[in-house]
C-alpha cells in the first residue's frame, strides 16, 4: 500500500509540472502574439509626423542608391522649371535620378524626383503636368497611405520597431525595402483621376499649355502601344487606364475655352 501511495505521488508530482510547463508556454505564446499584435497596431496608428520622417529617411536612401545629377542639362532644366514653384503645406525639393526608366515620384516631406529618362520624352509643359500629378498624389493624402502600406509591409516581417524610434532603429535594408515598396506603389482609378486632375490646374496656373495633361498622357499610351509590357511598364503599373483618363483631362483643358 504504501508503494501504491508513493506511486499516485509521483505520478501527481509529474502531472502537475507537465500542467506547469504547457502554462508556461501558453504564456510565452501568448506575449509573443501580442508583440506582434502591438507591432502591428503601432503600424496601423503611424501618424502624419511619422510620415513625412519615414518619407524624409526613404527619400535620403534613395538619393544614396542613385545617381543624383546636381549640373548639367538635366539638372539645370529641372531647376529652369520648378523655381517659382509653392504648393501650400509642403517645402519642396527637386532632383533629378540619371536612369533610363520613365517616372516620377512625390514623397509625404515634399520630396519630388524626376528620372531623366521621364524628361528625355517630355517637352517641359507636359514634364510640369507629371510633376503637378506626383503633387497632387501627395496633398491628396494618396502617398500617406502609400507609404504606410509600405512600412506595414516591413513591420509585418518583424524587420521594425517601434514608430518612437522610426528613424534611429530603420536599417538600410528595411528602408530600401520600404523605398521599392512606394515607389512601385499602386493607386486607385479614383486616386489616379484626381492626381490628373491636379495636374491639370497645377500646369496651368504655372503658366503652362492647358493641355500638357493631356498630350503627357497620350505621349505615354502611344509609348505604351496599348499594352503595359514596355519600356513604361514601371509608370503604367500604377497609373492605368492613361486612355480614358486622357480623355478627361482634354475635356477639361476644352472648357477652358
Amino acid at each position: 500500500m504504501n508503494n501504491m501511495k508513493r506511486i499516485v505521488i509521483l505520478l501527481s508530482t509529474v502531472l502537475v509540472m507537465a500542467s506547469c510547463s504547457a502554462l508556461k508556454n501558453v504564456q510565452l505564446d501568448s506575449e509573443a502574439l501580442g508583440s506582434a499584435a502591438a507591432k502591428t497596431l503601432t503600424a496601423v496608428s503611424i501618424s502624419d509626423a511619422d510620415i513625412v520622417a519615414l518619407s524624409a529617411e526613404s527619400v535620403a536612401y534613395m538619393d544614396s542608391t542613385n545617381k543624383v545629377l546636381t549640373s548639367g542639362a538635366y539638372a539645370e532644366r529641372l531647376a529652369r522649371l520648378t523655381k517659382d514653384i509653392q504648393v501650400d503645406g509642403l517645402q519642396l525639393n527637386f532632383k533629378v535620378y540619371e536612369t533610363e526608366e520613365i517616372n516620377a515620384f512625390a514623397c509625404g516631406d515634399g520630396s519630388i524626383r524626376v528620372y531623366s529618362g521621364l524628361m528625355d520624352v517630355m517637352d517641359d509643359d507636359q514634364l510640369i503636368a507629371i510633376i503637378g500629378h506626383e503633387i497632387g498624389h501627395v496633398v491628396h493624402k494618396d502617398t500617406k497611405a502609400a507609404m504606410k502600406r509600405a512600412y506595414m509591409s516591413s513591420a509585418a516581417r518583424d524587420a521594425v520597431g517601434s514608430v518612437g524610434g522610426l528613424v534611429q532603429t530603420l536599417s538600410s535594408s528595411v528602408l530600401g525595402d520600404i523605398a521599392e515598396n512606394f515607389v512601385s506603389a499602386q493607386y486607385s482609378q479614383k486616386q489616379e483621376f484626381n492626381a490628373d486632375a491636379y495636374g491639370f490646374s497645377f500646369a496651368v496656373n504655372n503658366n503652362h499649355d492647358k493641355y500638357s495633361m493631356y498630350r503627357a498622357l497620350n505621349k505615354l499610351t502611344d509609348m505604351n502601344g496599348g499594352s503595359t509590357m514596355s519600356k513604361v511598364q514601371k509608370w503604367f503599373s500604377s497609373h492605368p487606364d492613361s486612355g480614358e483618363r486622357a480623355s478627361r483631362v482634354k475635356a477639361m483643358a476644352d472648357s477652358l475655352e
